[in-house]
């Protein structure tokens, strides 16, 4: 067994210098760009910029399951809040006006940390302030703790790579949301 996997490593090595002097060199720099990224992807999932996003699945709380974690189509945006918090609140009209604008760019995902909250409270607040993007239902809280989170609202922005880009821990102007929001799809 043991012989064997030196003959293969020993084949593959050989096959390597006879394309290394064959091609000076560059055909193994074109092979290796072909399984490389143009941007590399970091390999740590955390939930802190720079690392992969940690993966999830939630329902809706309308219908349909959603989900987060590795390439997506488009970048997403997390919302994480409780309908009891004054900040989401006031931020929940600004959500509505950036998701109706980027609509085809960015998916906004509101998150109600259902945890710290009530169903029925969460679906009063999304009738009253006629919240236009998906909801999803982090009933126990998973979710939440596991993008470490720390204040309502806590918004996350993660390219379409799956990245973290920005936490965001409060509330933000519209027109500072919006600026990060243009950075992220550039």
């Amino acid at each position: 067994m043991k012989r064997n996997l030196y003959i293969i490593i020993g084949v593959l090595l050989l096959v390597g210098i006879a394309i290394w002097q064959a091609g000076g060199g560059s055909s193994l720099i074109q092979l290796q760009s072909v399984f490389q990224s143009e941007e590399p992807v970091p390999t740590e999932v955390g939930a802190k910029a720079g690392m992969l996003a940690p993966s999830f699945q939630l329902n809706g709380m309308e219908e349909g399951t959603y989900k987060v974690g590795g390439k997506r189509e488009k970048p997403v945006m997390l919302n994480f809040w409780a309908s009891w918090c004054e900040p989401c609140k006031m931020e929940a009209p600004i959500l509505n006006h950036l998701s109706e604008t980027y609509k085809d760019e960015l998916d906004i995902y509101g998150i109600n940390v259902t945890k710290y909250d009530t169903e029925k409270d969460a679906a009063e607040f999304v009738d009253t302030f006629h919240v236009n993007f998906p909801i999803l239902m982090d009933k126990d809280g998973a979710i939440y703790d596991l993008y470490k989170g720390m204040a309502f609202p806590t918004n996350v922005l993660i390219d379409e790579n799956g990245v973290i880009q920005e936490v965001i821990l409060g509330i933000l102007s519209e027109e500072e949301l919006e600026n990060k929001i243009k950075d992220l799809l550039k």
